[in-house]
């Protein structure tokens, strides 16, 4: 899925807003990695436990950012932002939120990063509900311009 901190995207232009979404988590520290950064805090340098919890606390809750705008019928996300919070001392909420619109790439660059992201073409889940016997119809084919942008990104290809 499409994802931009700007309020719009070169190049395409946002033919709907779906609404404001949002994605969670409420993560608790594991007490090992916190004596580990207590340790390296005496020496100083990365605390790598803690750097991979927050990376993957901030992944889980853009995956949650992106079905939501999914379910909202939303193929791209703007204005993407983070927030943090910290929750009695041994918790941290992550939220991930921005804007599910539906954004359709009207320049040949835009429709180059539209192909990259797998626009135009059926979702694998999709394609592997369709009878063998139907070849899928943009197997192979360039970006021919006929494509729509404009239906939901779960039947357009991958977040």
């Amino acid at each position: 899925m499409l994802c931009v901190t700007s309020d719009d995207i070169p190049g395409w232009e946002i033919q709907r807003v779906c609404g404001e979404v949002f994605g969670v988590t409420v993560r608790s520290r594991n007490a090992f990695s916190q004596m580990g950064a207590g340790f390296k805090s005496l020496v100083g340098g990365e605390l790598q436990g803690m750097t991979k919890n927050v990376i993957d606390s901030r992944n889980e809750a853009m995956m949650r950012l992106f079905s939501e705008a999914q379910a909202r019928g939303g193929n791209a996300l703007v204005c993407m932002r983070f927030d943090t919070t910290e929750l009695g001392g041994n918790w941290s909420e992550i939220c991930a939120y921005g804007t599910a619109v539906v954004a359709v790439p009207v320049t040949e660059a835009a429709k180059q990063t539209a192909i990259q992201l797998g626009y135009g073409q059926p979702a694998p889940a999709a394609a592997a509900q369709q009878p063998a016997e139907q070849p899928d119809p943009y197997a192979g084919q360039p970006y021919s311009g006929q494509q729509q942008y404009s239906q939901p990104q779960q039947q357009w290809g991958q977040p």
